[in-house]
């Protein structure tokens, strides 16, 4: 299946650094998911990554691992401005200390989305905390790219094929 192009505003949003839960499934369709603590996009725009802790998500990496199908929400938290991402060729690795700067600068922009809403900065470092050696990496190109911000347009197909 084609990757998709998503609109540059729709791309922005996901590279600036929003709320990002990842989901699975299994062989049994049983679903997992979890928050990513941090996400990044490549420069071209056609790989996302997004970063999970395993201590708080193994059956989330063990589906993916298996299955390869994975499903990102990224919502802009003052807005709701939120896009769904499906891909079926996940790939998996640790995170390295290369990783690192893409992190706090996610950790950063989430500190910003969330203080928008009126929570303080502590409220995002607890919820991304990470131990570097407990996140794995997940990088896919989207297969399949949904609009879910609230209202008539939810659920409908967004991009072109790249």
């Amino acid at each position: 299946m084609a990757g998709v192009t998503l609109p540059g505003n729709l791309l922005a949003m996901i590279a600036r650094g929003v709320s990002a839960n990842v989901a699975s499934r299994d062989a049994a369709l049983r679903p997992s998911l979890m928050r990513a603590v941090g996400s990044a996009v490549s420069p071209d725009g056609a790989t996302v990554t997004v970063y999970l802790a395993r201590s708080q998500s193994r059956q989330l990496v063990q589906d993916i691992a298996s299955t390869g199908h994975l499903a990102v929400v990224f919502s802009e938290p003052a807005t709701h401005c939120t896009v769904q991402l499906k891909a079926r060729r996940a790939s998996l690795r640790d995170a390295t200390e290369a990783d690192r700067p893409l992190l706090a600068r996610y950790l950063a922009s989430m500190e910003h989305e969330i203080g928008r809403v009126g929570h303080p900065p502590a409220i995002a470092r607890a919820m991304l905390a990470y131990r570097l050696e407990d996140l794995v990496a997940v990088s896919f190109q989207a297969e399949q790219a949904f609009e879910q911000t609230p209202g008539p347009l939810a659920g409908r197909t967004i991009g072109g094929s790249a």
